[in-house]
C-alpha cells in the first residue's frame, strides 16, 4: 500500500496527516506518545496526495468553530473489527458533548477497559473525536495527545469540565 504524509499546523501544534492515496488513515500530534499504524509504514512526504486538501479544509473548519462531521472525511480505519466498532461509535458522539467509556462499552457490548484500549489506539484523533470520551465520574482521562489538549478541545467545543485530572508533568500545548 502506498502511504503519504504531510504536516498541518493547528492551534494544538503540528499534526502529521497520513494517506493511502485515497483516504485519510492517520492523524498524529507531532509529539504523540502512542504512534498509530500509519507511523510504522514507509511514507513519502507529498502535500498534494488525496485527501489532504479536504482534510485541511475539515481541520480549518473545526478549528474555526464550525462542526464538520467525521462522515464528511474519506477515512480508512486501520484496526481490528472491535476497534473499528468502537471508533464508529465514538464518531457518532455529537460536537460539544461527552460520553463515558462505560456508555460506549454498553453500546458495543464490551467492557469499559477494552473500550479504553481501543480508544487509545484511535488512528484519527479529532476526526474520530476520542477527546469526547470521559471517565465514569466525568473526569478527563486518557488522550494520546495529552490531557491539556483534551481539555482545550472540549473547551473549544463549549464543554466546560468540572472534573479535570491533568497530570502535573503532562505535555505543553
Amino acid at each position: 500500500m502506498a502511504c503519504f504524509h504531510t504536516w498541518y499546523d493547528s492551534p494544538l501544534g503540528r499534526l502529521c496527516l497520513y494517506s493511502d492515496g485515497a483516504s485519510l488513515i492517520g492523524v498524529e500530534f507531532e509529539q504523540s506518545r502512542h504512534p498509530g499504524p500509519a507511523t510504522r509504514m514507509a511514507t513519502e512526504r507529498r502535500a498534494d496526495a488525496p485527501p489532504f486538501g479536504s482534510t485541511r479544509r475539515w481541520l480549518d473548519a473545526y478549528f474555526a468553530g464550525e462542526r464538520p462531521r467525521p462522515a464528511d472525511m474519506p477515512v480508512r480505519l486501520l484496526g481490528t473489527p472491535f476497534q473499528r466498532r468502537v471508533w464508529r461509535r465514538i464518531a457518532s458522539i455529537p460536537y460539544g458533548t461527552t460520553v463515558t467509556y462505560g456508555e460506549i462499552a454498553r453500546a458495543v457490548g464490551s467492557a469499559p477497559r477494552a473500550v479504553g484500549g481501543a480508544t487509545g489506539r484511535n488512528p484519527l484523533p479529532l476526526v474520530i473525536p476520542c477527546h469526547r470520551v470521559v471517565g465514569a465520574d466525568g473526569s478527563l482521562v486518557g488522550f494520546g495527545g495529552g490531557m491539556r489538549r483534551k481539555a482545550w478541545l472540549l473547551g473549544h467545543e463549549g464543554r466546560t469540565m468540572t472534573r479535570l485530572s491533568v497530570p502535573a508533568r503532562g505535555p505543553a500545548l
